[in-house]
């Protein structure tokens, strides 16, 4: 990878990473509106809810109307374009990082694919996901229970399937970006179009397609729940635990019913309600998780020569972890990490440990051909 190639990923990055959190704060601030207000005492005409609240100094009084107003006020915000961007950011991302990337996607020790297949399988993931999805959504919506079961099932497959065919990294990412688009897709194809009806008929003097708005408020609902195992998988693939577990598969999807337990609850919280299960649920589920992550106890045996590991590291390692590296695509060392000397060798060895034995990343995609037994030394030598 050249410098400005590098340059690019890491504008194109933060980017995401900026927009994404106005999505969300924006998506979660109107989730919270819409549980906190109340109808106001004694009732005013046309006022469905209103709250108070106090920030940086000043009161507001939020109020939210019965209908809509006539005439329209002009401006009236809309909020899309965070979705938009994000999304289309994320897939910019995904597609530099991973499907242009064929070691990042493919490991030869979970399956043997080739990089344009599996960024054929990435694609798949995200559109055929979609259209599931969506289907779901339109067929059960009057059941929700029904519907939720449904969703959960492909969600759960989708991910043992991908941890099964992907790289560990490249298959939470992938769920994650699944997720992601249903999120995106929801505002862009019924969320934003609804409203544009409903607001269309009021000026038009015509009764509002109420179902339209129904279609909308299930879908944001969605987008609410979703939202926090999109992040973990944002986050997730930086955990050797998690990725380089065995049923890593498990792990996250045990995460993903933890963070839906939290987020249930926090949801009814805010409209003055509870459920007592939720909050336990999700933290006894995020601890029990956790804990079946932990890397496993080191093979234990004989004591490896310091000597042993700079010869692995040399062939291994080197060519990418060097001062100019010399593996082709390369034109620093990853994370700036260099293990040129026995001293930077031992000053990283809780790294290596993580990311060779606990995780298997490295080498990524396998490139230089560590061997199982290579592995088994390292576990010895970076043991605690």
């Amino acid at each position: 990878m050249t410098p400005w190639f590098d340059d690019f990923a890491l504008l194109l990055r933060w980017f995401h990473l900026v927009i994404g959190i106005g999505w969300i704060g924006a998506s979660f601030y109107f989730v919270w509106l819409n549980n906190a207000v109340r109808p106001p005492s004694p009732p005013n005409p046309g006022v469905a809810g209103e709250l108070w609240s106090v920030h940086g100094g000043a009161f507001y009084r939020v109020v939210k109307a019965a209908g809509a107003p006539s005439p329209l006020p002009d401006p009236l915000h809309w909020f899309q374009w965070e979705a938009y961007l994000t999304w289309l950011s994320g897939l910019c991302l995904l597609i530099l990082g991973f499907w242009m990337q064929p070691a990042a996607m493919v490991d030869p020790s979970v399956a043997s694919m080739s990089g344009p297949v599996a960024a054929a399988v990435g694609a798949a993931t995200l559109a055929f996901g979609w259209v599931v999805y969506d289907l779901a959504c339109r067929i059960l919506s009057a059941h929700p229970l029904k519907l939720a079961s449904l969703l959960s099932a492909y969600v759960a497959s989708t991910t043992f399937v991908l941890f099964h065919l992907l790289s560990p990294r490249a298959a939470l990412l992938h769920v994650g970006a699944m997720l992601g688009t249903w999120m995106a897709a929801n505002v862009w194809t019924v969320i934003i179009p609804g409203q544009r009806a409903m607001v269309a008929a009021l000026v038009a003097g015509k009764p509002p397609p109420l179902e339209r708005g129904a279609a909308g408020a299930l879908r944001s609902l969605h987008n609410n729940y979703l939202t926090f195992p999109v992040l973990f998988t944002m986050l997730g693939g930086h955990f050797p635990g998690i990725i380089g577990h065995t049923s890593g598969w498990a792990i996250v999807l045990g995460l993903f019913a933890a963070s839906l337990g939290v987020k249930h609850h926090l949801n009814l919280h805010e409209r003055g309600e509870s459920a007592p299960w939720a909050l336990p649920f999700g933290l006894i589920l995020a601890v029990g998780s956790l804990y079946a992550a932990r890397p496993a106890p080191s093979v234990g045996g004989t004591a490896v020569p310091v000597a042993q590991i700079q010869q692995i590291i040399a062939m291994r390692c080197l060519p990418c972890h060097a001062t100019t590296p010399f593996q082709t695509g390369f034109s620093a060392p990853p994370k700036n990490l260099v293990l040129e000397t026995p001293t930077q060798i031992d000053a990283a060895r809780s790294l290596i440990r993580a990311q060779v034995v606990t995780s298997h990343i490295m080498p990524l995609g396998n490139l230089t051909g560590m061997t199982e037994e290579e592995r088994v030394l390292v576990d010895r030598w970076s043991a605690p």
